[in-house]
C-alpha cells in the first residue's frame, strides 16, 4: 500500500517563535496518528526556479487515508487554530509511489 505525506512549505514567515504553540500541538496530533517527520524545522534547504528557501515540512504516514484522516482529526484541527497571522503556508497531502 503506498504511503501518505504531508507537505507543508512556508514562503511567509514573519516570526517563527510565535510558531511554537502550533509546533507542540501539530507534532502531538502527527504522532498521535502515527506520522513520521522526516525533514523539517531547522532543516537546510537549497531551492532552485520558484521555490523558496523558507521553512519545509515532510512527514509520512503509512498510507494516504491516514495521512488524509490526520489532517482531519479534532488534535490537528486544534493545531491549526493556532497558527497566527503573518504565516503563508502551502499545505498538500500526496500518495506515495509504493
Amino acid at each position: 500500500m503506498p504511503k501518505g505525506y504531508w507537505v507543508s512549505v512556508y514562503p511567509t514567515i514573519e516570526d517563527p517563535e510565535r510558531l511554537d504553540v502550533y509546533n507542540e500541538l501539530a507534532g502531538l496530533a502527527v504522532a498521535a496518528a502515527g506520522g513520521r517527520v522526516l525533514a523539517g524545522i531547522g532543516g537546510r534547504v537549497d531551492a532552485h526556479e520558484a521555490g523558496i528557501a523558507e521553512r519545509v515540512v515532510l512527514i509520512e504516514f503509512d498510507s494516504f487515508e491516514q495521512a488524509v484522516a490526520a489532517r482531519a482529526s479534532a488534535a490537528y484541527q486544534e493545531a491549526l487554530a493556532e497558527i497566527p497571522d503573518g504565516f503563508e503556508r502551502d499545505f498538500r497531502i500526496i500518495e506515495g509511489l509504493d
